[in-house]
């Protein structure tokens, strides 16, 4: 296990990479952030008279999150120095890599499906965000594209009181998916989730909405994003609607979340089409009179709410 102080980050990075090409663990020793003994003004740490820059966990994590690393519970070495395990990810141990069936690559068989995003605390706070932007409380009718289990409608049942005064209606093209969202709301008379391609939504009849929801679904392979998104906004969204769209920018490798949307053919992060897309929509929902904000981290919630006064 190789010491190093809180200004070797540098060195801790390339002794990282290189270690981890041998070995799928790595230990490193440092300074331990919380030996409040030795912060002086909460920034520098005094040990031995020689002073050095504070670290603190966050730093350590989103290390691991570059290198595609799990950062095992810090353990105690000393008095003022931790141990940090470095465990590298398997990348191809992800949904992304799904060999099911097209229709069931997201059902209750996949590893996708046994990832909640409602267990993600910047997901989690930057959607509940996203509801109280879109001034749910005043909303009669709410469609979810791409529903899943239905973890979005677990959310607003669970956070607002309006819930049972509201109508929702959830899509998805996955059958399994849908059965067991169906089982999760079978006692809520007021929900209801349909099977079905979101291409072919013309067939279903389901009206307009006073909230549309769709998170990491538009941009499916198989659908023209900006088609499909312009007929979803004059044929379902009511004048004085609201938008609320989720831009993944984020993986999953082995149930850890991985900052950074990755695009096809390249090895690395590249954001230009989630850009690409948010930026359209925000550019034709203010066009339709729509105030559009884009906020988030892991997913980019792209909010629209129609400045036209609700009735």
């Amino acid at each position: 296990m190789k010491k190093f102080t809180n200004e070797d980050l540098y060195e801790i990075v390339l002794y990282l990479k290189e270690s981890l090409k041998k070995n799928s663990k790595v230990c490193i020793e440092v300074l331990n952030p919380d030996f409040e003994e030795f912060l002086y003004c909460g920034q520098v740490l005094f040990i031995d008279e020689v002073a050095y820059k504070y670290r603190s966990y966050k730093d350590w994590t989103d290390l691991a999150q570059k290198l595609f690393c799990k950062i095992e519970t810090p353990r105690i070495v000393s008095l003022n120095t931790i141990a940090l395990t470095f465990k590298t990810l398997d990348k191809k141990d992800s949904f992304h890599n799904s060999v099911l069936d097209k229709k069931e690559k997201y059902g209750v068989n996949s590893t996708f499906y046994n990832i909640n995003k409602n267990e993600q605390p910047e997901i989690l706070l930057s959607f509940l965000n996203a509801l109280k932007n879109v001034n749910l409380e005043k909303r009669k009718r709410v469609l979810n594209l791409g529903v899943n289990s239905g973890l979005e409608f677990e959310l607003i049942k669970k956070y607002f009181k309006n819930f049972s005064k509201m109508e929702f209606v959830g899509i998805d093209y996955c059958e399994s998916a849908i059965n067991e969202a169906k089982k999760k709301f079978q006692n809520d008379k007021n929900v209801k989730f349909i099977n079905s391609d979101i291409k072919e939504l013309e067939q279903l009849n389901l009206g307009q909405f006073d909230l549309i929801i769709s998170i990491g679904t538009l941009q499916s392979s198989n659908l023209e994003f900006n088609k499909i998104f312009m007929q979803i906004v004059q044929n379902y969204l009511k004048k004085e609607g609201s938008i609320i769209l989720g831009f993944p920018n984020c993986r999953w490798i082995q149930g850890e979340i991985i900052y950074g949307a990755k695009a096809a053919n390249y090895a690395f992060s590249e954001l230009s089409l989630l850009f690409k897309d948010a930026f359209f929509c925000k550019k034709y929902l203010q066009q339709k009179k729509f105030r559009v904000t884009l906020t988030g981290e892991y997913y980019i919630f792209l909010t629209a709410t129609s400045i036209r006064k609700l009735k």
